[in-house]
């Protein structure tokens, strides 16, 4: 099983942006129901698409800075980085089904 690593301001340029594998970035927060809505489904994504993208956990709480740079203004976002760039956002909780509908396309 796959699992979905946590990153900071620190590590987000060497886990995201060099990296040449599509990344999944969840902005999300503890006191955000969506966000632990979201994270079960997270989780399965990162076993199911594992030879596909890497994902990844960005506490918002604890990360202000890159949340304001990477234009996160609502909870969740998920945000998936081709080579470095953003290449889709979604705002807001989605279901598996949905999710997979938004970013598939990219793989």
């Amino acid at each position: 099983m796959a699992s979905v690593l946590n990153i900071t301001e620190d590590t987000f340029k060497e886990e995201v942006v060099d990296i040449k594998t599509p990344v999944l970035v969840d902005f999300w927060a503890p006191w955000c129901g969506y966000c632990t809505k979201l994270s079960p489904v997270f989780d399965e994504l990162a076993t199911e698409l594992a030879d596909k993208v890497k994902l990844v956990k960005v506490n918002v709480d604890e990360n202000r800075k890159l949340t304001e740079q990477q234009g996160v203004m609502s909870l969740p976002t998920v945000i998936l980085y081709i080579d470095g760039e953003p290449a889709e956002k979604v705002v807001g909780f989605l279901p598996k089904a949905a999710l997979l509908a938004k970013i598939t396309p990219h793989l």
